[in-house]
């Protein structure tokens, strides 16, 4: 099964996407699944994961309406207060929908070492022995306090999106790809090759760009723990689904096999988040 392992729907009338302004051009629109259903058929994505982009329980159960409704949906990664008291009765209550299959703090709007504070990391600790699956939506700056977390939770099942963002555009490398090769040491760490392309310089980029930060991934985790994702319509900015698509086939290391390129296009996402779809 062919999988997009990152994207999103909103619908600007709910009012909670507090990021969704007018000055975000293309992107403050309802973007909705017939939107992109032609997209996913053109590439054989047969399912999708949709992810959270507002920082409310109300999104949440929006996004679960959706699943309910279109077959396409394999999956919701949700939001979850993981600041609150009451995180245990939040995630418990989510957990009983088949379709909540993680969910997401919205780190990269947080101060650089929320993630460590007492309570975050109480609340954690459910999630680590439940083995159950967190997005983790970085930048290049929460790599060290992410792997602070880890060394507390070795065993915590998460996913880095977007590479944690690192600074295309700059052609920078360091420390971003220490920092992610101290990561891949645990195993239950996955990465998505997702939002790589409104990274890199939005006149100049090419696939080219894109090669060094994908190849290193590649690298460390290994193409059993990466996952493709369009992060449409947030690719939208940038360029279009088939070009996001062309260019991460394009920056693939060329020695991968079709075993490999099955496991980062579907299976990978089926296994992390444990996905019962056929």
């Amino acid at each position: 099964m062919r999988i997009d392992a990152h994207q999103h729907y909103w619908n600007i009338a709910r009012g909670d996407y507090g990021w969704l302004t007018p000055e975000q051009g293309i992107l403050y629109a309802d973007y909705l699944p017939e939107q992109l259903h032609e997209a996913l058929a053109s590439y054989g994505f047969e399912r999708t994961i949709l992810i959270q982009a507002a920082p409310t329980f109300e999104e949440t159960e929006f996004m679960l309406s959706l699943y309910e409704k279109y077959d396409s949906i394999a999956g919701v990664v949700g939001w979850l207060d993981l600041d609150s008291p009451e995180f245990g009765e939040q995630y418990a209550k989510f957990r009983k929908h088949e379709g909540f299959v993680g969910f997401r703090p919205m780190l990269q709007d947080l101060h650089d070492q929320w993630i460590l504070q007492t309570q975050v990391m109480k609340n954690l600790e459910m999630v680590v022995r439940d083995e159950f699956p967190i997005d983790l939506q970085l930048r290049p700056r929460h790599l060290p306090y992410i792997l602070e977390v880890l060394r507390v939770f070795p065993a915590l099942r998460a996913v880095i999106d977007h590479a944690a963002k690192p600074f295309i555009s700059e052609k920078s490398l360091d420390p971003w790809k220490m920092q992610m090769t101290e990561i891949a040491a645990y195993p239950n760490v996955m990465c998505k090759l997702s939002g790589l392309v409104t990274e890199a310089n939005q006149q100049t980029w090419g696939w080219e760009d894109l090669a060094p930060y994908v190849h290193h991934v590649v690298e460390v985790f290994e193409p059993d723990r990466i996952m493709f994702g369009s992060d449409w319509p947030v690719c939208l900015t940038t360029c279009s689904y088939r070009e996001v698509y062309d260019a991460l086939l394009k920056a693939l290391p060329s020695y991968l096999t079709q075993h490999d390129r099955d496991a980062i296009f579907g299976c990978n996402a089926k296994r992390f988040y444990d996905l019962h779809c056929t």
